[in-house]
């Protein structure tokens, strides 16, 4: 629900702080007053297109915030989580600026939004009732939520979209291999003799760079092997080695540091590097007995390298990634599959059909069950409210092609009079007649509705006497489940709210300015009987106030 609302620099008003409570809450004003502010507010808070008229003259920017209660709205908190939007506390903080040059930013929890997620946010918030042609009402998709959130079927149109998408998906997926199916035919062939040719050669991850190491080796052997024996006759098989020469260098310095205790580092070096030389010799001993002169191995490795790179050279990639490219390859030829792959995708649509039929179907009657009952609740609803004999009717007509909302298309359709045809509502009721028909649905469908808070504009237009006691009374047993604001010009529908704001205008040299202001007891009193009787307010007049307030005698 709506807790606060912050105005600053907005049209008329300089600065305005409003808070909001739960039930029914009337805003009443003398025309011209600037009643019509809250709303508009709370539509640019929601995402309506902004322009620099609503910044107050002679200001820089005009600044709006709300604050709403989102408690155990698991969709809204859905929705603000995959926005990354979520604030603390369960309070949802909008906020919009709006500079003299009809620029604009908004704010969801502090951090930046577009308003597109602020219209799609707003949904879960607010509805706004009001006298205009962009009202929900007269949106098909607004008429068929109501009347599956009526029927108790909202969460199965949901999984009937999801299913829907799905068939579509499988269907162009099979559309797709049909158009290209000559060319998928070639591509399997093509594919299929490049891997019987690849998978001759059975290369393996590694094996290039295996081979050219062996390559490298064999190819030298010779010269490998005269190096290394040469090393060792240096080091320590020819009759003048280092390590002979070490070894005495070595005995000589241990007797001179007996005499000189500063030559022991040296010899601790030349311990450490006998050391070292020694483990050098015992490697190239080694070395030298595995490297062997063998002419018909390097003969094979030769071969086993042309035939890899002749076919790198062929696929136009280096050697070392054609085992790559015939896993790639293999993994194509799987994808394309061939006329098994033509039927399983058939068998997928057919299956993606079956699936999306079976919720259709029951979702189909519940709708035709519900439009009844609906129809007929509404119509009684609206013999009340000044339409008598007016007859609400809701239509489905089966769609042309099954769609991800059904297979029957939902429109309100209305009739002012007993013996008038119903037609669509938007070609057919006024106004006034809208909000009045707005309501009773309201009314109807409020077990069922998911928006917290419902604002009326002006709903009594064309009504008065007995009729206006009766929207008063309908507002007041709506406001029992929502939270329920209503513009009025009517005191009867105003003596029935449960708490009520005054606007007033001011006018100074400088400039006109709007107020609003929560009223007490004592204001309540003053302000309807200020509607009932206009400026010349009489203790009757405030007495008639008091009886329809319920307040009894001061």
């Amino acid at each position: 629900m709506l807790l606060t609302l912050r105005l600053r620099d907005f049209v008329i008003v300089d600065e305005l702080e409003l808070t909001f409570e739960h039930g029914f809450s009337v805003l009443t004003g003398e025309t011209g007053a600037g009643k019509s502010i809250l709303i508009d507010a709370l539509s640019l808070l929601l995402g309506e297109r902004a322009d620099a008229g609503v910044v107050r003259q002679g200001a820089e920017k005009a600044d709006l915030a709300a604050e709403f209660a989102i408690a155990g709205r698991s969709e809204l908190a859905r929705l603000l989580h995959e926005y990354d939007l979520l604030g603390e506390d369960d309070v949802l903080l909008l906020r919009r600026s709006i500079d003299a040059s009809g620029r604009s930013r908004a704010f969801v929890n502090g951090t930046p939004a577009t308003l597109a997620q602020l219209r799609e946010l707003g949904e879960f918030l607010v509805d706004i009732h009001g006298q205009h042609a962009h009202q929900s009402l007269l949106r098909h998709e607004a008429q068929r939520n109501l009347l599956d959130a009526f029927a108790g079927q909202t969460e199965q149109a949901r999984a009937l979209r999801v299913a829907f998408q799905h068939w579509k998906q499988a269907e162009e997926k099979l559309a797709q291999a049909s158009r290209h199916a000559g060319e998928f035919a070639a591509e399997r062939e093509r594919l299929q003799w490049q891997i019987d040719e690849l998978a001759t050669l059975n290369i393996q991850p590694g094996e290039w760079a295996e081979l050219q190491q062996e390559h490298g080796r064999l190819s030298h052997a010779a010269s490998l092997i005269e190096g290394g024996q040469t090393a060792l006759e240096a080091l320590a098989e020819g009759e003048q080695n280092a390590q002979s020469l070490l070894a005495a260098v070595q005995g000589r310095l241990i007797d001179l540091a007996r005499l000189d205790p500063a030559l022991n580092e040296t010899v601790e070096l030349l311990a450490t590097a006998d050391a070292n030389l020694s483990e050098a010799v015992h490697a190239l001993r080694h070395y030298a007995g595995r490297v062997e002169l063998d002419p018909e191995r390097l003969g094979e490795v030769e071969r086993r390298m042309d035939d890899i790179y002749r076919l790198a050279r062929k696929y136009r990639v280096d050697a070392e990634q054609l085992a790559e490219r015939l896993s790639a390859w293999r993994q194509r030829l799987e994808e394309l599959g061939g006329d098994a792959g033509l039927e399983n995708l058939e068998a997928a649509v057919a299956r993606g059909e079956a699936a999306y039929r079976k919720l259709a179907a029951p979702l189909s009657k519940a709708r035709r069950s519900a439009a009844d009952k609906l129809g007929k609740a509404v119509s009684s609803e609206m013999q009340q409210m000044a339409m008598a004999g007016s007859r609400f009717e809701i239509s489905l007509q089966a769609s042309p092609t099954p769609a991800a909302f059904g297979l029957e298309q939902v429109e309100f359709l209305v009739a002012p009079h007993a013996n008038a045809p119903a037609r669509p509502l938007a070609k057919v009721a006024s106004g006034g007649e809208l909000s009045r028909i707005s309501l009773a649905l309201q009314v109807v469908t409020s077990q069922v509705a998911e928006v917290p808070t419902l604002i009326f504009d002006e709903v009594d237009v064309g009504i008065g006497g007995r009729v206006a006691e009766i929207v008063g009374k309908l507002l007041k047993r709506l406001g029992q489940r929502h939270q329920v604001l209503c513009i009025t010009h009517l005191p009867q529908v105003a003596a029935s709210g449960d708490h009520q704001l005054q606007v007033a205008k001011t006018s100074s040299k400088q400039a006109v300015s709007s107020q609003i202001q929560l009223l007490d007891r004592a204001g309540r009193i003053e302000e309807i009987a200020r509607m009932l009787g206009g400026l010349d307010i009489t203790e009757t007049t405030r007495q008639h106030a008091r009886e329809m307030l319920g307040f009894g005698a001061d």
